[in-house]
């Protein structure tokens, strides 16, 4: 009962911090409503008995993809965000695909979904999935090249923001002369 009461707790929070992105006019605060969403999304694991996907959910979301987001916040600034829309027709579009989900909703409140209980078909689950040692040895084992494909990924986009970044003047600022052209 009381898990019960808690998890109804943690979506209806994770429900209001999603509006409060999507709601929110100030990048900033935006930020911050999506750093609190990560960290109930991380409850919610913790919640459903699922420790690693927490630790996963603080570190890689709540963590290095905020500071990320923040760092993409300050280098775009607020000034160079419109309001307007990029594509013709995208407000219709916005709000056909919410009645869609909004329909969806109401079919499995209402309908209700079968659980997905066990069934015969299905091999038994190991005792050892989801494990960190079973999550690392799928990781570092069998998957250890597109790991280090991501990484390196990142790595390039990483630098990519840097040089884009320090290639463009402050505002206010005179342009730098190109270099071996002093004036004078």
């Amino acid at each position: 009962m009381a898990s019960s009461v808690a998890f109804g707790v943690v979506a209806g929070a994770l429900v209001l911090s999603a509006l409060a992105v999507i709601l929110s006019r100030n990048l900033v605060h935006a930020a911050l409503a999506m750093a609190a969403h990560f960290s109930l999304t991380a409850a919610l694991y913790v919640l459903l008995h699922a420790p690693l996907l927490a630790a996963v959910q603080l570190l890689v979301y709540a963590g290095a993809i905020m500071v990320l987001f923040l760092f993409a916040v300050m280098i775009v600034g607020e000034r160079d965000v419109g309001r307007r829309e990029s594509l013709a027709g995208q407000r219709v579009l916005a709000v056909l695909g919410l009645a869609v989900l909004g329909a969806v909703l109401v079919f499995a409140v209402v309908g209700g979904v079968p659980a997905a209980g066990p069934s015969a078909d299905a091999p038994p689950v190991p005792a050892e999935f989801g494990s960190p040692a079973a999550v690392a040895g799928a990781l570092f084992r069998r998957h250890v090249f597109p790991f280090e494909v991501v990484s390196v990924l990142l790595l390039v986009a990483m630098i990519g923001a840097v040089v884009l970044a320090r290639s463009r003047p402050a505002e206010g600022a005179p342009a730098e002369p190109p270099p071996g052209e002093e004036g004078g």
